[in-house]
């Protein structure tokens, strides 16, 4: 009984400000689309496609995410700074590379960029002014993510809460100021947004910056950030290219998804920019204890407790289920209160219904995956496995059937959407079975003394 309160407090005081984190994101995204719901309906369905680029480097940060807490959190358990502090400056490498290729090409190529999800010559309008602004703050947010990542990988989530919280409110409200010209401001609409977004990420890598220098986490280290590190390194790779893959892949299919959708038609692209923002803000906690109990199960496998860390995955799996039950129940509740809030088509409105329906059951199984492949099978470096289920479940079956449904068979669109929303039952038998093998068990950590 001391053993279960003990763990339970030590993961509340993770979760708690990992959950506060991601409902202030999730509360932004959705203060976006309630504001941009007054701009218009192309407006909100415009952004909502654009943002598929930002979905994408999302699906990227989290795969880097994950290599850092799976290193950071069981060297942490070893009380190894040295390796903490090489492993983010290996991370911050790739992270910053790949975005800044990706902020080049949507400074210079936003049309070709919006092309990809819509052939509405309107929708694409809207979306390269909104991308050309958009874009720089994703080289920005490549060193918060970073460095908030490892700040969460060694228990410290609360300062990692404050610093993004307060970039994150002050987005929600610079958003107020320039889409609907508050104390004199100009009037901006979409690119408003987008300028909103790009001064918040600005201040909040400047907090970062702060945090580094004064040396809570640890003295900064030019050699040990920037340096060659051939071991580490080859384990980063090794741990979390295939964590990145399938991250990426994930997010690419997911992002499918909204070409598919996008190119049904516009009430389709509104809906399910509201659906996926409720869905997304009902889901916090989940993502919260996967996250959180992530970390506790690197750092007890780096402590060499192995049958403890056994355990604790027990716990995790029966707390998120029921966590994710309330949140479908959650879901349903807000069905009926939800088209209120927005200036929505009759048409849209009945897809956002349908979508929302669909979404309280579609938790339960992203809920249970998230933790088993993205929380525990990485918390013991095992992400292999994660890359292989998923790629096989959203490329070979998910995928083809919403582009047949879609663009062969002619289905109603809410048929699409329902087989889309099966990709996180296709591999829960396989995600269970694994998780029963215990193969995810594996302390990941060298001695450099």
């Amino acid at each position: 009984m001391t053993e279960n309160r003990s763990f339970y407090r030590a993961l509340f005081a993770l979760v708690l400000p990992i959950t506060i984190q991601n409902l202030l994101n999730s509360a932004v995204n959705f203060a976006d689309v309630f504001m941009l719901g007054f701009v218009g309906q192309d407006s909100l369905s415009a952004v909502s496609l654009a943002n598929q680029y930002q979905f994408l480097l999302q699906g990227l940060f989290f795969g880097i995410s994950s290599g850092i807490t799976m290193l950071c959190s069981q060297y942490w358990g070893k009380q190894d700074m040295r390796a903490i502090q090489s492993v983010m400056g290996i991370a911050l490498k790739i992270a910053l590379s790949v975005t800044a290729v990706i902020t080049l090409l949507t400074l210079f190529v936003p049309r070709q960029l919006m092309m990809v999800y819509t052939d509405d010559s309107d929708l694409i309008k809207i979306g390269i002014s909104y991308l050309r602004v958009i874009g720089i703050s994703y080289f920005i947010m490549s060193f918060s993510t970073v460095y908030e990542s490892t700040l969460r990988s060694v228990e410290r989530a609360r300062t990692s809460t404050v610093i993004s919280g307060t970039a994150l409110l002050l987005n929600v409200f610079l958003n107020a100021v320039f889409i609907f010209g508050l104390f004199g401001a100009p009037r901006l609409g979409v690119a408003g947004v987008a300028i909103a977004t790009l001064i918040a990420r600005g201040i909040e890598c400047i907090l970062c910056l702060a945090d580094l220098l004064s040396g809570k986490l640890f003295r900064p280290d030019l050699k040990l950030l920037f340096g060659r590190h051939r071991l580490l390194f080859r384990d980063f790779l090794k741990y979390s290219l295939p964590a990145l893959a399938n991250d990426v892949l994930w997010t690419l299919a997911f992002s499918s998804y909204s070409v598919i959708l996008g190119h049904l038609n516009s009430d389709v692209v509104a809906a399910n920019a509201i659906a996926t923002n409720v869905r997304d803000l009902c889901t916090i906690l989940c993502f919260g204890i996967a996250g959180g109990g992530s970390v506790l199960l690197g750092k007890t496998i780096g402590e060499k407790r192995i049958r403890d860390a056994e355990a604790m995955a027990g716990r995790l799996c029966r707390l998120t289920f029921l966590v994710s039950l309330a949140t479908a129940g959650i879901v349903l509740a807000l069905n009926p209160l939800i088209p209120h809030l927005f200036d929505l088509t009759d048409q849209a409105t009945r897809y956002m219904r349908i979508m929302l329906c669909i979404s309280s059951y579609y938790v339960i199984g992203q809920a249970m995956n998230t933790l088993l492949i993205a929380g525990i099978f990485r918390a013991g470096g095992n992400s292999r496995f994660g890359l292989i289920c998923d790629t096989v479940t959203m490329w070979a079956v998910s995928v083809p059937l919403g582009f047949l449904s879609a663009f062969v068979f002619n289905l109603p669109p809410m048929t699409v959407y329902f087989i889309l929303c099966l990709d996180e039952f296709w591999k829960i038998p396989v995600v269970i079975r694994h998780y029963r093998s215990k193969k995810w068990l594996n302390d990941i950590t060298r001695d450099f003394d």
